[in-house]
């Protein structure tokens, strides 16, 4: 294909060698002069690892260009692909200007090629917000390209490169994500990707722009997690080198999908308990510890905003499904289903719990300790199906995927359903009063 590629910096230079390694006839655009002189002479004009070579070998075979014309650079192109800079705003905004430029930059190269009509997708690699191609790309193509013959597609395909491994990242994804509605604009996609061995992943365009953030963030977090566990164990006498090399030999739960499913607080006899001990450390030794102390209000947040949800809802009966901190266990302690009902019945709702693993008078210990103080009246709480839950009930709170309840729920849906683990199905997400928590 004849691909467009604006922007070259780091992300777009690498882009444009890389897809003209595989053959591909790859114009960088560029406002910048200095730029584009530096690839017309085999020059990379970042610095990256290897990319000097790639450019220098590109351009000697003829498959990588350069121009400051966006006109020259799409005429006869199949797609363009956007990689200028997205830098933040005042107060942390993302910049859409240079975007905003592009694409308007490709509309009207497109109007000028005075070509006869044909289709052309308008790929995102730019780190933009959730929203930014059905809001920004998706209008600014049909308004400018109105009347004329010609129409374009947009995607978002993000880019997953860290500078000083660009070209080995690029040639081996993570995942392959194309956001988009457009047909065209996928297959495009995977043409270009092809070489990854992956398959197309074709996702809302709102999913694939959230993606990149979600990763990064996510990187942020390791690394600043990392450092608060070194800052402290480091007063404590104790390398956290070897810990976190240990810790990161667990790839059931510490390096891996467990944890990482949007739902409900977390709970137990372990998390909170443990969590509250290190930061008791922390601060008798005079270390603080940012992230892991939000996380706890984090956690407070996510029982507060179900609780609220169900306030603004009007309901008057409440049914809860799921009591314990986990399906299949009758461990009350620190269960954030607890503390939920406890709040509502402390505001004067009336609330019925369904949790077939849960008898008040089979608990022991502490677990019986916690909750005669957080529900003494549990046994008058309890029902026996989830159809006695139901009968009556303006609202469902629903933390497990027990058949039975589910059953119930789609033989007779309340009137407002919120779902706070997120595997309910989809005949259940289909009922009208359906709510996700975090979906």
């Amino acid at each position: 294909m004849k691909i467009a590629v604006a922007g070259l910096g780091y992300v777009g230079t690498v882009t444009a060698a890389c897809l003209a390694a595989n053959g591909h006839d790859v114009w960088g655009v560029d406002v910048d002069p200095a730029k584009v002189t530096d690839v017309r002479s085999g020059r990379s004009p970042v610095a990256e690892p290897g990319l000097g070579s790639l450019v220098a070998r590109t351009v000697a075979q003829g498959t990588l260009h350069a121009t400051t014309s966006c006109a020259e650079a799409v005429d006869l192109a199949e797609a363009s692909l956007v990689c200028v800079g997205t830098p933040s705003a005042a107060g942390g905004a993302t910049d859409l200007a240079h975007v905003r430029e592009a694409v308007a930059d490709i509309v009207a190269a497109l109007l000028a090629a005075g070509r006869a009509p044909r289709r052309h997708s308008v790929v995102i690699r730019s780190t933009v917000p959730p929203g930014t191609i059905d809001t920004v790309v998706v209008p600014a193509l049909a308004g400018g390209l109105a009347g004329s013959g010609i129409s374009a597609g947009a995607a978002m395909c993000p880019e997953f490169l860290r500078e000083g491994s660009g070209i080995a990242d690029f040639f081996a994804p993570p995942f392959v994500v194309a956001g988009t509605s457009d047909q065209d604009a996928a297959d495009r996609i995977a043409g270009l990707f092809e070489f990854a061995g992956r398959p197309v992943q074709v996702v809302p365009a709102r999913v694939a722009e959230a993606l990149k953030y979600a990763c990064n963030a996510f990187h942020a977090t390791k690394v600043s997690f990392a450092n608060e566990v070194g800052r402290l164990l480091r007063l404590l006498g104790t390398d956290s080198r070897q810990v976190m090399a240990l810790f990161c030999q667990d790839q059931m739960l510490n390096i891996s999908p467990s944890y990482l499913r949007p739902g409900f607080a977390f709970g137990g006899s372990c998390l909170p308990k443990d969590l509250r001990s290190m930061l008791y450390l922390a601060r008798t030794h005079g270390a603080d510890l940012p992230l892991l102390s939000g996380t706890l209000a984090s956690n407070e947040r996510a029982i507060g905003e179900v609780v609220d949800r169900v306030i603004a809802g009007g309901a008057a009966v409440v049914a809860i499904f799921g009591l314990s901190f986990k399906m299949h266990t009758d461990d009350l302690r620190e269960s954030p289903s607890v503390e939920v009902a406890e709040r509502l019945i402390g505001k004067g709702f009336e609330v019925r719990i369904h949790d077939r693993g849960i008898d008040p008078a089979g608990l022991t210990g502490a677990n019986r300790s916690f909750a005669r103080s957080r529900l003494p009246h549990l046994a008058r709480l309890l029902v026996g199906t989830p159809g006695e839950a139901l009968s009556g009930a303006d609202t469902a709170l629903v933390a497990v995927d027990d058949p039975e309840v589910l059953g119930a729920l789609e033989a007779s849906p309340p009137r407002h359903l919120i779902d706070l683990c997120g595997r309910l199905g989809s005949r259940i997400e289909s009922l009208p009063g359906y709510d996700g928590i975090g979906w």
